[in-house]
């Protein structure tokens, strides 16, 4: 049962997967596009992986503004995840993403990663993996209340 997470950017898409225990996150990938509107190599290469790692669902971050609502990013992000249960025929659970690139970017300054390039390379993997083992942390969370 792996699970694939997802950080969904304007040309970037970072990808995380679980193991098969679901337990957890490992960065994986960074599926690059040259224009934010250029979608279908990006959901096919994302269906690509979901058959190489037997996908169970994914989880996509939901770039929800501070305030809860749902601004412009989020709704790309809503109509994305769309495009992928429509192509890959998992479930795609929305994940509040919020400040998982603050913590992506803390990250990388503490592994000593500098200069622009070499941080935009991995920033969103890394995103793509809090997003992923938020998740499973509240999954196995909720199971240990049960």
């Amino acid at each position: 049962m792996r699970i694939l997470g997802l950080d969904y950017g304007a040309k970037t898409v970072g990808v995380a997967v679980s193991d098969a225990l679901g337990i957890t996150a490992q960065a994986l990938e960074t599926v690059t596009r040259e224009r934010e509107t250029k979608l279908r190599r990006t959901v096919a290469r994302i269906a690509e992986l979901c058959e190489q790692y037997e996908i169970s669902k994914i989880v996509l971050g939901l770039p929800l503004l501070m305030s809860d609502e749902i601004g412009d990013r989020a709704q790309k992000a809503m109509e994305f995840g769309e495009m992928l249960k429509k192509r890959t025929g998992l479930e795609v659970i929305m994940w509040d993403e919020r400040l998982t690139t603050v913590a992506a970017d803390e990250v990388l300054d503490e592994m000593g990663v500098r200069g622009r390039h070499n941080r935009k390379a991995v920033i969103d993997q890394i995103a793509a993996g809090f997003i992923l083992q938020e998740y499973l942390d509240a999954q196995s969370a909720k199971e240990q209340r049960i």
